[in-house]
Parts: C-alpha cells; structure tokens; sequence
C-alpha cells in the first residue's frame, strides 16, 4: 500500500524480527519475537520475547538454537499478541525479508481474533539490492559487509537491532524526501521513484551541475558531478542524458539507478554529500 509523505525523523516504525519452529504459517508457530517501536530514529517501546507453542522448537530449533527448556519457561503467543498488536498499529512494519514475517503475523494474530493493524511495509532487503552491489543479501553478510552490529543471527532482537541499522544506512544511500518516496523504492521492476524523475526534469537543459549518487547493474555505488541536459520519459525506464562535470564526457543514466541528488556544494561544506 502506499505510504503517507512523513517526514523520516516522524515517522512511526516498527522493527520486527521473529523466530519460527518451521517455514509454514498454517502449521509452524512464532517461537520467538522482537518488535522495536520507533518515532524516526528514536526508539519509544520495545518488546522481545521468547514464545511458547505446542510445537516447541520444531525444525527451526536447528537455525535458530533455542531449546525446548527455555520455551518451556515462556509466555504464550495469546499472552504476548495484545501488546504486539499495540506496538504495530499505526506504524509501518520494517523486516528485513518481509514476506514470512507477514504471513506468520497474519497467521498468528488471526487464530486469536486480531488484524495486523499496519500503516504500510517496507522492506530493507529490498532497500539494500538497491543501495548496495553484494553477492549476497542476507542480513548476517550485509551486518558484516557494512560493519554493522550484529552478535547473534537468526536471533529475533539482533536481528531486528541489525535491521534497524541496517534500514538508516539506505536512508542515508537513497537521501528519501519522505516516507513515501522511500516507498516507491523498489528493485526488479525498473520502477523509477517520482521525486527522482521530478527533480531531473526541473534539471534538465539548465546547466547546473549537481551531485549524482547513482549504482550502475552488478557494480557498487558511484558519485559525480553531472549536468542534465534532457530526461527521455518514453523509454522505459527513463533515461537521464548529460555530461560529467569538469569536461564534457557524455554519460547516460538510468533513472531507476538514480539513488539521490543533490546541488553542488563548496568542497567542506557539511552537507555535501560523502
């Protein structure tokens, strides 16, 4: 679903991250949970929990490494849902991965009589295939590729902390107008976020050099000053055609590859872009 244009320092977000006894929603069961409620960047209430189920570890135990004597110990999925179900309402679920973690929620919430009552979703496996050339997405590689703490995996609070850093680091990489322009990020679909098309076409046949941070196929991120002589709309994706600044060298650009913009800045000046 779309989401609202919240400025980021604003928004409200829910980091999740769960542990299951097995890969199916209908039959395995959410052993373990950690939900970080955000306003922006700061952290306002956090739950994290083992969950105890009939299903003990299940076959997830191997990945996961919890033992059945800690579950034993643990509150049930209807005892925690009342105070998960709070922390989601109203915010935009952040999971690194998001399709099993929604179906496991929806599963879960459902068989004791409550919604998944979100504002929206985003994805920072997706946000990350955008940002960042890796032979791999995982969150374990990407903490370490990025220097990101991270000490356990596939444990639901270090994982869900990891995820949370790890969504802040494409904020900074995308430089997002707002929450809504983070949303139209998007990767397999060539799907050019309209801030990004907008801002070009204000650009194009100006002369005015500006500072491009773009991530060619395959490669890791670029920056450059670039003058934007003409945006081509109707080929798909669009393309942003200029030059590279000092000189003239022609270089064509992908508009879906366009990750920001911005003006060009005195070297030093502290809102220049790294």
């Amino acid at each position: 679903m779309p989401l609202p244009p919240i400025p980021l320092a604003e928004a409200p977000l829910l980091f999740l991250d769960l542990e299951m006894t097995g890969l199916d929603p209908e039959q395995d069961r959410i052993c373990e949970v950690c939900a970080l409620r955000c306003r922006g960047p700061t952290e306002e209430e956090a739950l994290e929990t083992l969950v105890r189920s009939e299903r003990g570890g299940g076959v997830g135990q191997q990945v996961h490494q919890i033992s059945e004597e800690e579950l034993a110990r643990a509150p049930t999925f209807l005892e925690v849902a009342p105070i998960l179900h709070r922390l989601l309402d109203g915010a935009v679920l952040v999971a690194h991965g998001t399709d099993l973690d929604e179906r496991f929620l929806a599963a879960e919430l459902g068989r004791v009589g409550l919604g998944v009552p979100v504002l929206g979703v985003l994805d920072t496996l997706q946000l990350a295939k955008r940002c960042f050339a890796a032979p791999t997405y995982r969150l374990g590689f990407l903490s370490h590729r990025l220097g990101l703490l991270h000490p356990r995996q596939h444990r639901a609070g270090d994982d869900a902390r990891a995820t949370r850093q790890l969504f802040w680091r494409t904020v900074e990489e995308l430089a997002p107008a707002d929450l809504a322009d983070l949303g139209e990020v998007q990767v397999g679909e060539c799907r050019v976020r309209p801030v990004i098309l907008a801002k070009a076409k204000q650009l194009a046949g100006r002369g005015e050099a500006v500072w491009v941070r773009y991530r060619p196929s395959g490669r890791g991120r670029e920056e450059f000053a670039y003058v934007i002589t003409e945006v081509r709309a109707d080929m798909d994706p669009p393309v942003v055609m200029g030059y590279l600044h000092p000189g003239r060298g022609r270089k064509e650009l992908r508009a879906d590859r366009i990750l920001a913009i911005f003006p060009m800045l005195p070297p030093g000046d502290p809102r220049a872009p790294a």
